[in-house]
């Protein structure tokens, strides 16, 4: 099930499939390295909503709710 990065739950691994924004928010988020096929980590939310912390590649990243929304992810099949 495709979903934006903002229903996602803490804890919860899912993969990128799509970046949905437009020119300068697009290419901020391929140059931090979230591109489609990266694996993320949802760390935290903060109490109120805004900002989400993610982990991906080694690193702890905050994205404001706004970014988030522009992230097409699908959750990771877990393989036995």
């Amino acid at each position: 099930m495709v979903m934006t990065l903002k229903a996602v739950t803490p804890g919860q691994r899912v993969i990128v499939q799509k970046l949905t924004g437009q020119g300068e928010i697009k290419r901020r988020l391929m140059d931090m390295g979230i591109i489609p096929g990266t694996e993320i980590q949802v760390q935290k939310v903060a109490p109120l909503g805004d900002p989400v912390e993610i982990k991906f590649k080694g690193y702890n990243l905050s994205l404001r709710w706004k970014e988030a929304e522009n992230i097409l992810v699908e959750a990771k099949v877990a393989v036995p």
